[in-house]
């Protein structure tokens, strides 16, 4: 079973920056593609950012320019750089690994708060 493990949240003031690491116990090249989710109090999980096995990246609009998702092999492990942070990223952030062969698996992370404040 793959084990996805999110770390690197906490509480930060508007304008700064932090980056979330989702460490895989796979070899995270096998992956089709690999997704940060978020979801804010009272609202629905919504796609953050994704990169695919080809190195196709794509953003949510609302954090276009901001964010930067990024992945590291030889660590198998997937990053989201976070700037100019707004209260409104606030929210948990969930790392997923989807994998197609035949069908479509998918792994979740347990998420990690990320918290935007003064």
């Amino acid at each position: 079973q793959v084990q996805l493990v999110e770390s690197g949240g906490g509480l930060v003031q508007p304008g700064g920056s932090l980056r979330l690491s989702c460490a895989a116990s796979a070899t995270i090249s096998s992956f089709t593609v690999m997704i940060w989710y978020r979801q804010a109090p009272g609202k629905q999980r919504e796609l953050v950012a994704s990169t695919t096995s080809d190195g196709v990246r794509s953003y949510a609009d609302s954090v276009k320019g901001r964010f930067t998702v990024s992945t590291d092999n030889a660590k198998n492990t997937m990053y989201l750089q976070m700037n100019n942070l707004d209260p409104e990223d606030t929210a948990v952030y969930y790392c997923n690994a989807k994998k197609w062969a035949l069908s479509w698996s998918s792994y979740w992370g347990q998420g990690t708060q990320v918290t935007v404040s003064s």
